[in-house]
């Protein structure tokens, strides 16, 4: 917040502080890669205009390339961290992400059950590493508690189709009206569905759909063109984003428009910071809009970038 000073009546100046932003609650594992997890929806809520209240529910071990182990925050940890903070500041929408165990899951649907009128945006990501057993367990209960109480739950359309429809055995991809209805019966109100497959005439799979939906249907979504590029930390960006705008007031519809072009453009500024996959830039629109020579110089007349075409979108995971 920016203090402001006006006069008091003694001739002095009091201290004026100007409204808190909109407050987002995370709950999410600690990722040392700062590609997803909290680092990553602290960066992007904070890029949102909203701040982040970070609370960690697992501690992963991985590198921008893949996840290799992760050591669960016990139940009881994650939920004093939430509860300390709750009972200080005020929020105004949650973030789930990976919550670590089936007994995280219960820890955090708790919480979230004391605080009804809160806009809840779930993020499922892909858990292919987790041991099958403890990966059933958490979906059970993720599908069992925090759904119920989810108004937009974000994931990959091959991640909720695994999740929401797991004997799907059509040929054809389930539609996310088709997902929609299936997170229904579990009780959330929307499903914002990445990647979905688009054909092209130019060739196979060359569009891919994002699409928000709900059991009566389609309500509004964004393409992308599908790079070879892979990218890592997509979903969390596009969930904190969305949950930080409806923090800020914005309508849902809005708000996924919004949400999904900040995303779009982060992965259009995306870097690759080590040897494995390119992570979202959150704060693309703080960049310079060219670089610099040393001194504030423009660059010689040889190294201008004189190619004006405009970067291609590139595609959610």
């Amino acid at each position: 917040m920016n203090p402001q000073t006006t006069p008091d009546a003694a001739g002095g100046e009091t201290l004026q502080e100007q409204p808190a932003p909109a407050c987002v609650m995370s709950f999410n594992a600690s990722d040392p890669s700062g590609a997803g997890g909290l680092a990553g929806d602290v960066a992007t809520i904070a890029a949102m205009g909203a701040h982040a209240l970070p609370v960690v529910t697992s501690i992963v071990m991985r590198d921008t390339a893949e996840v290799f182990d992760q050591h669960v925050i016990d139940a009881d940890v994650v939920a004093e961290q939430a509860r300390s903070i709750l009972e200080d500041v005020t929020i105004a929408a949650w973030k789930v992400g990976f919550l670590g165990s089936a007994e995280g899951v219960s820890a955090v649907a708790e919480i979230l059950s004391d605080y009804p009128d809160v806009p809840l945006v779930a993020y499922l990501p892909n858990l292919s590493w987790v041991e099958e057993d403890a990966q059933q367990a958490y979906h059970d209960a993720f599908r069992e508690l925090v759904l119920p109480q989810t108004e937009v739950l974000v994931g990959s359309h091959q991640t909720l189709t695994d999740f929401l429809l797991p004997d799907w055995d059509n040929q054809r991809p389930a539609s996310p009206r088709e997902l929609a209805v299936a997170a229904a019966e579990h009780g959330a109100s929307f499903v914002l569905v990445t990647s979905v497959v688009l054909p092209n005439t130019k060739g196979p799979d060359q569009y891919l759909d994002n699409v928000l939906a709900s059991a009566q249907g389609a309500i509004t979504g964004e393409k992308f063109e599908r790079f070879d590029v892979a990218f890592v930390g997509a979903g969390d960006t596009l969930a904190a984003a969305l949950a930080a705008l409806l923090a800020s007031g914005a309508e849902l519809h809005a708000a996924v428009g919004e949400a999904l072009t900040f995303l779009d453009q982060a992965l259009d500024a995306g870097f690759r910071p080590g040897m494995g996959n390119v992570v979202p830039d959150r704060f693309f629109w703080a960049l310079p809009p060219e670089e610099e020579g040393e001194g504030g110089e423009p660059p010689a007349d040889d190294a201008t970038d004189t190619d004006t075409t405009p970067k291609g979108p590139r595609h959610v995971h």
